[in-house]
């Protein structure tokens, strides 16, 4: 070959092994790219479920608070009403215990 032709190989050789290159070069990056986005999409998956365990940990926490506020306002009003029962006997018995 003469010397033109194959300089004209060569150069057009590495120019396609120079855009082999940036077409990998860019392969590589999108590749990269999509792999962080797929480990941010696996971290917000992990979190909403974080989120959602807590959300029903505080819901049943909440329950039991109400169950226990409900329970110990019964308890009270059972107290007041045996103590209304006991302060009308003992109006009673000052009653009876008069007339006598």
């Amino acid at each position: 070959m003469k010397t033109p032709q194959l300089s004209l190989l060569v150069l057009a050789s590495l120019f396609v092994i120079g855009c082999d290159q940036q077409k990998a070069a860019v392969e590589s990056k999108k590749d990269a790219t999509k792999d962080a986005i797929d480990d941010r999409k696996d971290a917000v998956d992990a979190a909403a479920k974080k989120a959602e365990k807590q959300t029903e940990a505080n819901a049943a926490i909440d329950k039991a608070n109400i169950e226990a506020s409900k329970d110990a306002a019964k308890a009270q009003l059972d107290a007041d009403k045996k103590k209304a029962d006991a302060a009308a006997e003992a109006e009673k018995a000052r009653i009876n215990a008069l007339k006598k």
